[in-house]
């Protein structure tokens, strides 16, 4: 109950970012403002999504995750619905990127991490993933209603008002339903045998998420996880999920099609990260990266000789490939840092997760200024494409954790 709790709140989340690449060519055709520019608002976007990530981790142990869930999705949905009234540049960063950009960071992947580490200890591996799923599905399957939202009578701000409303609905089914440790209710984790008492509060949550990023970086497993996930922030979210509609527009391809595509990217993201998250339990994470990132390299090497003004064969080749990897990276990510930082692991795994989100910033001002520049994101794709050849071999470098390691990552904190 708890984990599709948090898959619906994950989802919600997800729908205010699920707009940026469909409602591009929207606010430029209205606004007149350029790719970078918006490409700019979404960096700060990504940005803070990752950045409040281990911070807001820190502060689901001081304060609770209900708490704070709540209150990240009225952030997404004032953030949201105020973007209805914007008139200037400077207004869609304050709102698209620093209002949803802390809201959706504080319900992300650490949120991910927490609800795994505190509730499961078998079974781990494939809640992640279907968790992870969540996130980054909400955002793609809502691409196509966002889509044909943007091209209707109310245009644009028709969509940003129902993602809004979506964000607003989860609100209650988190403050009335969902708990926070599983001595709550007086049952043990999954896979446990005994009842295990929740922790004591922590104390300053800056200070203790600093504390915890102070001790990891001094670690050669962190900078290689970090450093892999800032690659595969960079080559999904902030240029696929980013410039992917925009890009396929410019092969003559209409905005809603490529909108199909990436929800189509979505399912079968669903299907790949939960396969990942079971092969996660049962098969060393730094191998299961390494193949993940030769995959989405190829697949992103190939993109730019795919599009084309219709859907093709090879095109939904790329979309089943791509789509199957699309995170499909996170759950033995989220292993590999329970294995080396264990207790710890939830807000070490937060700053992983903001290192991606920066690489996701960069990728989507960079790609921006390269469309503006060049007059195709060619470029783009192929520089992400040997980018993820380079994590995979960065994920091998992780050196495996020692046994007692894996087995104090396993008791609860």
């Amino acid at each position: 109950m708890i984990a599709g709790i948090g898959f619906v709140a994950l989802v919600g989340a997800a729908g205010f970012r699920s707009t940026p690449g469909a409602l591009v060519e929207p606010l430029q055709d209205e606004f007149g403002w350029s790719s970078g520019t918006i490409g700019f608002a979404m960096s700060v976007n990504l940005a803070l999504y990752g950045v409040t990530a281990p911070f807001a981790t820190a502060l689901m142990e001081r304060f609770g995750m209900r708490k704070v869930t709540a209150g990240a999705m009225a952030l997404i949905a004032l953030g949201s619905g105020l973007t209805v009234y914007m008139t200037a540049a400077w207004q869609l960063v304050l709102l698209w990127g620093v209002l949803v950009g802390l809201g959706a960071g504080s319900i992300s992947l650490g949120f991910v991490a927490t609800l795994g580490t505190r509730w499961f200890v078998k079974r781990q591996g494939l809640v992640t993933g279907v968790l992870s799923a969540g996130g980054a599905t909400g955002s793609l399957i809502f691409l196509p209603l966002v889509a044909a939202l943007s091209e209707s009578a109310g245009g644009w701000r028709s969509a940003a008002i129902v993602v809004s409303l979506v964000a607003v609905a989860a609100v209650p089914l988190v403050l009335f339903f969902f708990r926070e440790h599983p001595a709550d209710l007086g049952i043990p984790p999954f896979g446990a045998e005994e009842v295990v008492a929740p922790p004591p509060p922590t104390g300053n949550a800056a200070r203790h998420a600093l504390a915890q990023l102070g001790s990891a970086v001094r670690t050669q497993p962190f900078w290689f996880l970090a450093v892999s996930f800032f690659i595969c922030g960079a080559t999904t979210n902030g240029l696929v999920f980013t410039h992917f509609i925009p890009a396929a527009h410019d092969h003559g391809m209409p905005r809603v099609t490529a909108a199909g595509l990436l929800a189509a990217i979505g399912i079968f993201d669903l299907v790949g990260t939960i396969l990942s998250g079971w092969l996660s339990d049962h098969i060393d994470s730094r191998i299961l990266l390494a193949v993940y990132y030769v995959l989405r390299g190829v697949s992103l090497l190939v993109l730019p000789q795919v599009f084309d003004e219709k859907v093709t064969g090879f095109m939904v080749v790329f979309v089943i490939f791509y789509g199957m990897d699309f995170i499909a990276t996170v759950p033995p990510t989220i292993i590999l840092c329970r294995e080396h930082f264990g207790a710890s692991a939830p807000v070490v795994f937060g700053w992983v997760f903001a290192a991606h989100q920066v690489g996701a910033a960069f990728a989507s001002t960079l790609a921006g200024i390269a469309r503006d520049s060049f007059g195709d994101y060619a470029p783009a794709w192929y520089t992400a494409g040997l980018l993820s050849i380079g994590a995979a071999f960065l994920s091998m470098k992780i050196r495996r954790a020692p046994v007692e390691s894996s087995a104090e990552a396993l008791t609860p904190a």
